[in-house]
């Protein structure tokens, strides 16, 4: 018998008896039934960018809401900040070194594919919907699906065949319209993948808004991040200047008009993305599957608002690895809730949470670590104190780069054709990374640790 056959067989058996078990759970009572998941997560937005979480302009009510509600990780990175790489490392709990997506058109394997999350939570009797941007690969697994409203690529905030409809709307009516045949006998998990507030290029404006929102934060001053000018910019090496990360910053941020425009349109995509939130929290209060339904948000990577002089993300600075992450689990009590944790948290934690949650068995391939304990306030669990990125996406504006981030010291190295580049930040004493650290010998002993760190982690991670 063939491996994948075996895995089928396997995945069926598992079903079966999962089925059995949840009937059994659902007959003795609505506290013994398996949780619905809700995974909201959006393209390219950073971790400051909610209102709750220290945003002082943006108006975020439904994330704020979430907020109060549930668990916030403080301290959640990606572990490779490119939406390609970062998604396929949602969907399997893996580094990129593993899963081996580095690019946008390369799709995950069949074996793969059938121990992501979605597929394990289908195989175990689970009613699955996607909505929004796949981006792994150009092979779409809607047979993979009970529920398929996926595109390849990017999209378009605004599409030909219902002109004026809003992409993040779009999304808003497949959500409901999934969450519509959903019923309390059986669990369901949905994911819904936002492009926004991802930019659209080539075009005249990157960031188009629902029309709704075309008004909103007209009066408002956009803050200035503080890393957004020539002296933080002068202090990068070369090819980072040289980089499409300056590109980018050219067609956003190059004029203090630019600039205004360019982040009251990444702040009205994210409201557009909250006016969703709202509409699924409530239709799940609607329909009677509220007390029963995990929902967790986050962000498949961070983006720089002009943080030293460029945009995009790609690279390890805080802005761009750095996103929100946000898990409500109603079964527990108010006072049973941790309202913060600050623990390290990876996107490569999410696919072990959601099945730990589910009760299905987590495959050994995953490499993240569940988040359930901790949303359940233990404070009895070893947790890392490091994590190693990785981005190895070929682009000649784009240098490869690997490195380790601890809770107060972050190492980079660049992989450049003539060697390699390396930075070391106090992220303590230097928390816009500002000063770099790795030619100073006063560090040299730090810096020799966290080299010798990520070429271990780096083994660890294949």
């Amino acid at each position: 018998m063939s491996r994948t056959r075996c895995a089928t067989l396997l995945l069926f058996i598992f079903a079966l008896t999962a089925g059995l078990r949840w009937t059994q759970a659902a007959e003795e009572g609505p506290e013994r039934r398996p949780p619905n998941i809700v995974l909201l997560y959006t393209d390219d937005q950073r971790f400051d960018s909610i209102h709750a979480l220290g945003n002082p302009v943006i108006e975020t009510p439904a994330l704020d809401r979430l907020v109060a509600e549930g668990t916030v990780f403080r301290n959640s990175f990606v572990t490779t900040a490119i939406c390609c790489t970062s998604r396929a490392s949602l969907f399997t709990g893996q580094y990129a070194r593993r899963h081996g997506i580095h690019d946008f058109s390369t799709p995950l394997v069949p074996e793969a594919l059938a121990e992501t999350f979605p597929l394990q939570l289908r195989a175990a009797g689970y009613r699955t919907g996607f909505v929004g941007k796949w981006g792994v690969g150009n092979v779409m697994p809607e047979e993979s699906y009970d529920y398929w409203r996926g595109f390849p690529g990017q999209g378009k905030f605004f599409d030909d065949d219902r002109p004026g409809l809003h992409l993040t709307d779009r999304q808003g009516e497949q959500a409901l319209e999934f969450l519509d045949g959903c019923t309390a006998e059986q669990p369901f998990c949905l994911q819904v993948s936002f492009k926004a507030p991802h930019t659209e290029d080539p075009a005249q404006r990157q960031m188009p808004p629902s029309a709704r929102y075309e008004s909103l934060y007209e009066d408002s001053e956009m803050p200035i991040v503080p890393t957004a000018n020539e002296e933080s910019f002068a202090r990068l090496p070369k090819f980072l200047q040289d980089s499409e990360a300056r590109i980018r910053w050219a067609k956003l941020f190059d004029t203090p008009e630019k600039y205004q425009a360019s982040v009251r349109d990444y702040f009205r995509l994210i409201t557009g993305v909250d006016d969703v939130v709202g509409q699924v929290r409530a239709r799940l209060a609607e329909r009677g599957l509220a007390e029963n339904t995990v929902i967790i948000f986050t962000a498949d990577n961070g983006y720089c608002l002009g943080e030293h002089g460029l945009s995009g993300k790609w690279f390890m600075y805080e802005e761009s690895i750095r996103v929100p992450l946000v898990i409500f689990d109603p079964r527990h009590a108010a006072n049973e809730r941790v309202a913060e944790r600050d623990e390290m948290a990876l996107n490569i934690d999410i696919a072990p949470t959601i099945l730990e949650l589910a009760g299905v068995p987590v495959p050994a391939s995953m490499q993240g670590a569940s988040l359930a304990p901790l949303v359940e306030g233990r404070r009895d669990v070893a947790w890392r104190d490091r994590w190693f990125y990785e981005h190895l996406f070929e682009h000649k504006g784009l240098p490869k780069s690997e490195g380790v981030r601890t809770e107060r010291w972050k190492y980079v190295r660049f992989l450049l054709p003539d060697g390699r580049y390396e930075q070391l930040f106090d992220l303590r004493m230097d928390p816009r990374e500002e000063q770099d650290l790795a030619r100073d010998a006063k560090h040299a002993g730090r810096l020799e640790e966290l080299r010798t760190a990520c070429d271990t982690m780096l083994q660890r991670a294949e």
